[in-house]
């Protein structure tokens, strides 16, 4: 199947709409925010592109089903579904910081075979379809050739208010062993890694919608996402990306 010709309209689209509005309400008085029970924040954007986006697959004549942070879905379809981290990085947005975007990726049959990452207050939209290469707006991408975790720029996803201290350790272990290491977290880490601008991404508390896309697109361009334990899925609970090469040193260094 051609997942470009199947996907990438509506993909683009929802994209055009969340950017619209995601850059409506950021750092903008209107913008309303609170806390979730678990302490991450959610916000009217949020929402309000979760629920266009789904409105959109569904009147899109795919037979999509959707499976968004706000508002769930099922957890194991067996047919096609749409996921959507409608803000990704909601804290920074919440905040005023420019590093958030939303998140789409379509599985079917377990795989995910497109993904699109759009961060309007960057500029920048990566996407990735199976089979065809990543991209960054119009310049393909390829991850480094960095072979040594010595040589390597690692980034990690830092903390927040649910700190898992046994997992900050085991990040720690491997930033020690690194050339570089800085705390970007979110999305965007993952990009880096899949541009050759960074060689390693950590995440240590992911769901499958805040995985699907990075998954395609990290892979795309030639690299690896498995979670701690180096299995290959969205629903690993954690996420590590890589240019490959490093990969299983970096996966030691997390035991």
């Amino acid at each position: 199947m051609n997942y470009r010709k199947e996907y990438e309209g509506l993909l683009e689209q929802i994209a055009d709409e969340a950017d619209r509005i995601a850059m409506e309400y950021f750092r903008s008085e209107r913008l309303a925010a609170k806390r979730k029970h678990d302490g991450s924040v959610v916000t009217v954007a949020d929402r309000a592109i979760e629920e266009m986006a789904r409105e959109r697959a569904a009147k899109s004549g795919l037979q999509l089903e959707t499976y968004g942070e706000e508002f769930g879905g099922k957890e194991h379809p067996q047919g096609r579904r749409l996921i959507i981290d409608p803000i990704d990085g909601t804290e920074e947005f919440s905040r005023g910081i420019a590093t958030f975007g939303t998140l789409l990726g379509v599985e079917t049959g377990g795989e995910v075979v497109a993904g699109l990452v759009s961060a309007p207050a960057l500029g920048t939209r990566w996407r990735a379809y199976r089979g065809e290469g990543a991209w960054r707006d119009e310049q393909r991408l390829q991850v480094s050739e960095v072979g040594r975790l010595a040589e390597a720029m690692v980034i990690t996803c830092g903390t927040d208010v649910r700190k898992d201290h046994e997992a900050v350790q085991r990040m720690r272990r491997l930033t020690d062993g690194a050339a570089y290491s800085r705390g970007f977290g979110g999305f965007w880490q993952h990009m880096l890694v899949a541009e050759g601008a960074a060689d390693v991404g950590i995440d240590v508390r992911v769901a499958a919608w805040d995985v699907a896309p990075l998954l395609v697109i990290v892979e795309e361009a030639g690299g690896r996402a498995t979670n701690f334990t180096g299995e290959r899925t969205i629903y690993g609970g954690s996420l590590v990306t890589s240019n490959g090469r490093l990969h299983e040193e970096v996966l030691q260094k997390l035991k």
